[in-house]
């Protein structure tokens, strides 16, 4: 009888739960606690189920981490295409993304998590080119604006330190986040005094 059991829990936990499922709680985890975290014993903890429905789907943490990953990524990406192709002028655009990164999200949480690991064999390639990508975006936005090249790249750059840093400092409780009053001027004044730009 208790032979069976145990098969039989496997088989639900399979049924139960996703590949997916399994991304998004790695996400969660790392957003909370960090790359090093992450695990499959504290995971299947968390998801209050047993380890064999893990490994239904993954040969390990690593696969786990490199498909949680991925998908960040693909998600990062299909956001950054959606605002490339909105209907807005360039200045509303860096607007709207000084506002959008600003807020403590998830997907903010689990880049001030992986900023954390950039050596990280699986974490480090993928932070690279999240981060490249948005600064081309930016820096594209400043060069419809009119600045030359290296310009609107210097301009990107600074934005985005603004962005990271920011994170970093809400991490730490150390500045407003979006449900205090201060917030919103602060996000007025990053706007006015990065994105503004003389005779725009």
């Amino acid at each position: 009888m208790s032979s069976s059991t145990p098969a039989k829990r496997s088989s639900t936990d399979r049924a139960t739960l996703t590949p997916a499922d399994w991304e998004q709680a790695a996400l969660e985890l790392i957003a909370e606690k960090g790359v090093s975290a992450l695990g499959v014993e504290p995971l299947a903890r968390r998801l209050g189920i047993t380890k064999g429905s893990f490994y239904w789907h993954f040969p390990g943490r690593d696969e786990l981490l490199e498909r949680a990953l991925a998908r960040w990524e693909n998600q990062d990406s299909y956001h950054l295409q959606l605002a490339l192709k909105a209907d807005q002028q360039p200045v509303e655009r860096l607007s709207q993304f000084v506002w959008r990164t600003s807020r403590q999200t998830l997907t903010h949480r689990i880049y001030v998590a992986l900023c954390a690991a950039p050596d990280d064999p699986r974490v480090g390639p993928v932070l690279r080119r999240v981060t490249a990508r948005r600064i081309d975006y930016l820096s594209g936005a400043f060069e419809e604006l009119g600045l030359n090249a290296t310009d609107a790249r210097q301009r990107a750059n600074l934005v985005y330190s603004s962005y990271v840093g920011y994170l970093q400092l809400q991490a730490q409780r150390l500045v407003p986040d979006r449900d205090d009053p201060a917030f919103n001027d602060y996000v007025q004044h990053v706007i006015e005094s990065l994105v503004d730009l003389p005779g725009g």
